[in-house]
């Protein structure tokens, strides 16, 4: 790794990141990435606490970490795009202020694609970047950029096998079992207005919060409990 990436690497790792990975997105639409050729991904693992109240049913505390998860996401990003600026390279912190959706459930470059071609993880059968690290007990933001940086080899198959635990485990019955490949969209194996509709009526009546907010498919996954025992 060049002293650059290193030093990227290790910066964003102090600012909070559990972790970060660089991608190389030329093979994406211009506009999609907003003329820049590497994104930078960061991930910030979600508290083993969390996961586990969230097994059966979300939780309060859940919802409140969604929250504050996501707030430290978007701080994070910006610091990290703010480093890599002061070293002389563009950089656009894709903060959700700055995610651009074609669709109600869908943006325009989802941060799990950043994540797979960095090659932190790949898309599990629950739509959810699964790593071998933390499992799908982890959340990311990117940063786009210019800056010349060792880009990973994307991964571009799931690794999930025949596991069917989290299809098995769904509320909403959203997850067909198909395996992510690069080649198939979301909908070829993940129903994602099923999955909000029916969790936002699920949170409602469990925790009377009206929002989609479930996190079943986090807690149940094997990988998750294994990064649970490390």
């Amino acid at each position: 790794m060049t002293n650059l990436s290193t030093a990227i690497k290790a910066e964003l790792t102090r600012l909070g990141a559990d972790m970060v990975g660089f991608g190389d997105l030329t093979i994406l639409p211009s506009d999609m990435r907003g003329d820049l050729p590497v994104g930078i991904s960061v991930g910030i693992r979600v508290p083993p606490d969390i996961v586990c109240g969230i097994a059966e049913a979300p939780t309060l505390e859940y919802w409140d970490y969604y929250h504050s998860g996501q707030d430290a996401l978007d701080k994070l990003a910006d610091a990290s795009a703010d480093f890599v600026r002061s070293l002389g390279f563009e950089a656009i912190a894709l903060t959700r202020n700055n995610v651009k959706f074609v669709g109600a459930l869908r943006s325009a470059l989802p941060y799990k694609t950043v994540a797979t071609r960095a090659g932190l993880g790949w898309i599990g059968k629950c739509d959810l970047l699964a790593t071998e690290q933390f499992g799908t007990a982890v959340w990311f933001s990117a940063i786009l950029t210019d800056a010349p940086l060792d880009c990973a080899k994307p991964i571009t198959e799931s690794k999930c096998g025949d596991c069917t635990v989290c299809r098995d485990a769904c509320p909403a019955g959203a997850i067909s079992g198909k395996l992510w490949n690069v080649e198939l969209d979301r909908d070829g194996f993940f129903d994602a207005a099923k999955c909000a509709a029916v969790t936002k009526v699920r949170a409602n009546e469990l925790i009377g919060v009206d929002y989609p907010l479930c996190g079943k498919c986090i807690a149940v996954c094997p990988r998750t409990k294994q990064a649970l025992l490390n």
